[in-house]
């Protein structure tokens, strides 16, 4: 049964980021009241007091940490809003995971023990990450390097990745206490979709892989903090590693429909002008 909506509250944390700003959107236009959670609005990650503010008289929260789901840093500051949120009666909590990434395990179980009614939202890779975020300059000088290899990816649009959000708030209990496990619906490696954009766009773009540690090194060379950069590393050299290449049913089986394609992600966004230099 779903939840009534009408006078339903949801804090949105990362509001202004790529997953943030689509579950806002589509939570508004469920009918829930949203509470932009951002810094520009008064709420920080870094900052706990700024916190009772945002949940106090909130019914729900979308938790999204802005750096890595599986730092120590989100381990730490997801457990302890989650327990401060149960304590202000705001206790329906979703966090955006990471598909296949060990290291935010420790992360999600400070949601479960926190008493929350938890729902786990792992997934894959984002479409948006090319469109959005540190690999778009690269593109708009036509080159992106990046240490996936040949490594092959189900690319999530983060649209499908908020649709499913509000459908874990609005549909009751269903799916509290669930790991949801979403993806997009091919597997295509990041040469196959930077041929696609390059394809969108009428473009020559060209994939160079590197390897992590060379990519660590390039992030160092921008003035990336080593104790960030060596993380990074370890995650690519993970996630990246093939464990991922396959594709999960969770947007099917919770809306109904098959995910958004890539090909239609690089369309719009070409058509958008997002990787003109």
């Amino acid at each position: 049964m779903a939840e009534n909506t009408r006078n339903m509250t949801v804090l949105v944390t990362g509001a202004t980021g790529r997953t943030g700003r689509r579950v806002a959107e589509a939570a508004r236009a469920a009918g829930l009241t949203v509470r932009a959670g951002s810094r520009a609005q008064g709420f920080d990650w870094e900052d706990a007091s700024t916190w009772a503010g945002a949940l106090r008289g909130a019914d729900a929260a979308y938790l999204v940490y802005p750096t890595d789901v599986g730092s120590p840093a989100a381990t730490q500051a997801v457990g302890a809003l989650a327990r401060e949120a149960v304590g202000l009666g705001v206790r329906r909590l979703v966090l955006l995971s990471s598909r296949g990434e060990e290291r935010a395990r420790p992360t999600e179980e400070a949601l479960k023990s926190s008493g929350a009614r938890w729902t786990l939202v792992r997934a894959a890779w984002f479409a948006q990450n090319f469109s959005e975020g540190p690999l778009v300059e690269g593109l708009r000088h036509g080159e992106l390097v990046f240490p996936a290899g040949e490594v092959r990816e189900p690319f999530i649009d983060v649209r499908d990745i908020a649709d499913v959000v509000v459908a874990a708030l609005t549909t009751g209990d269903r799916y509290v206490g669930q790991e949801l496990a979403i993806s997009g619906p091919r597997l295509m490696t990041f040469r196959e979709a930077v041929a696609e954009i390059s394809a969108a766009t009428g473009g020559e773009l060209t994939y160079v892989p590197v390897t992590a540690r060379q990519y660590g090194d390039n992030l160092a060379g921008f003035g990336v903090p080593p104790d960030e950069v060596d993380f990074l590393v370890e995650l690519f050299e993970s996630l990246l590693d093939g464990r991922n290449s396959y594709l999960s049913d969770g947007v099917r089986q919770i809306l109904g429909r098959e995910p958004r394609d890539f090909t239609d992600f690089a369309r719009e966004a070409a058509a958008a002008g997002v990787w003109k230099a």
